[in-house]
């Protein structure tokens, strides 16, 4: 009896299952084109879609796919991108403030003009992005890593990838 109290106490703090699956409905609805703040994107295929002037902002859209789409303007402020791939997607305008981009996928991407004010890039791969004209740090680049065929703002460099 003594074995299952803890056992009982681990699971009620537990997140359910549920809660950390991908809301089926909320991607479907963004494959169409809606807005989204603070849903729950989770292993999203946004990969190949226009889904420009949207609003991403504090969703959870870890280890989702936008690999060459275009998301122009979009707001992922605050939102949760950590292990996802943005592969040759287009971000023009796009914000990144505050969200987390650990682990990310970012190579060959188009930035221009992009915010990563307070992004979290730690192990992301830039490697022939273009963030030329994106809002970003030092600070944020010496946590990723790219190649020689990376287009940083002048002054900052990123470390290459081994």
């Amino acid at each position: 009896m003594k074995v299952l109290f803890p056992i009982a106490a681990i699971a009620l703090l537990l997140p359910s299952a549920s809660a950390l699956a991908q809301n089926a409905g909320q991607i479907e609805r963004v494959r169409h084109g809606d807005s989204c703040k603070k849903c729950n994107l989770f292993q999203a295929d946004f990969s190949y879609l226009d889904l420009s002037e949207r609003d991403f902002s504090g969703s959870r859209l870890r280890q989702s796919d936008f690999s060459l789409s275009t998301m122009d303007l979009a707001n992922f402020s605050g939102a949760d991108l950590s292990v996802s791939n943005l592969f040759g997607g287009r971000f023009t305008s796009a914000s990144f403030r505050n969200a987390n981009l650990q682990n990310a996928v970012l190579v060959g991407g188009y930035f221009g003009g992009a915010d990563f004010t307070g992004a979290n890039l730690s192990g992301a791969l830039i490697s022939g992005a273009d963030l030329q004209h994106a809002k970003i740090r030092q600070s944020q680049l010496n946590k990723a890593c790219g190649d020689k065929f990376t287009k940083l703002p002048a002054g900052l460099h990123v470390a290459h990838c081994r």
